[in-house]
């Protein structure tokens, strides 16, 4: 496993102020890619976790203070159902994000395909935007994530190897307890990126964050493996999920 430039943890009180120093950390990213290359390419994860900063991001208080115009955005990963659906990543996305912002460039991962050719798409897609010559990873200026209790991240879980032996930057994987089919970025692809922030709130995340967190130990759960080989490690955690 490759070194990480940077690791921090910060422990605050509760899930609001898990969004406002994931907000801080979004501006203060954001900023630096406008200085280097003149756009922000982020990718955002689904679930409940990100709804906190979501909800901030869109109100009055932050709408200003961002350049949306030049967002690239991006999903990390997305169930597989239509756009619209309940369990929708884009859908929560939708409604708590972008109808309240001015992003433009926004690329959705395609949940009502079939599985393996959204995954394909969207592989296509990062290939164009990008302009990646072949076997190179796209390069995400932030990467939003979050952690499941069972220590997965993404829509990579734990028992696969897939997704740490492949050489696709999307893959589709079928999740057996879940019965249900997903679409993930690979771990080379969130590794590669200029900065990894995790969110972590809650009480029953408390076990595989002390496992995450413990560097001495074997990496074994999908989020013990997201080092970036040269970026930034950021853990943004709630007193719940840090104390258990």
């Amino acid at each position: 496993m490759k070194s990480i430039n940077c690791l921090s943890l910060r422990i605050v009180e509760d899930p609001l102020q898990v969004a406002e120093q994931a907000a801080l950390n979004v501006e203060r990213l954001c900023h630096a890619a406008m200085k280097d290359h003149g756009v922000f390419n982020i990718a955002i994860s689904g679930g409940k976790t990100p709804i906190p900063l979501f909800r901030l991001l869109s109100s009055p208080a932050w709408t200003n203070r961002l350049p949306w115009d030049k967002f690239n955005l991006y999903w990390v990963d997305e169930r597989c159902v239509g756009p619209d659906q309940e369990q929708s990543n884009y859908r929560v996305a939708r409604e708590e994000l972008l109808s309240h912002v001015a992003i433009t460039n926004f690329y959705r991962m395609r949940g009502e395909m079939d599985p393996q050719e959204a995954a394909h798409a969207y592989e296509t897609l990062l290939q164009s935007h990008f302009k990646l010559e072949k076997g190179a990873l796209p390069r995400f200026d932030c990467v939003l994530l979050g952690m499941g209790a069972d220590g997965h991240v993404a829509s990579l879980f734990p028992g696969f190897t897939d997704y740490f032996l492949t050489d696709n930057m999307v893959i589709d994987q079928y999740v057996p307890k879940l019965r249900s089919s997903r679409i993930t970025l690979t771990l080379p692809v969130i590794n590669n990126a200029a900065a990894c922030i995790f969110l972590v709130s809650g009480r029953e995340k408390h076990g595989a964050l002390s496992r995450t967190l413990d560097l001495l130990t074997t990496p074994e759960l999908p989020a013990q493996k997201v080092r970036p080989a040269n970026g930034e490690l950021i853990w943004i955690v709630d007193e719940a999920a840090a104390q258990g």
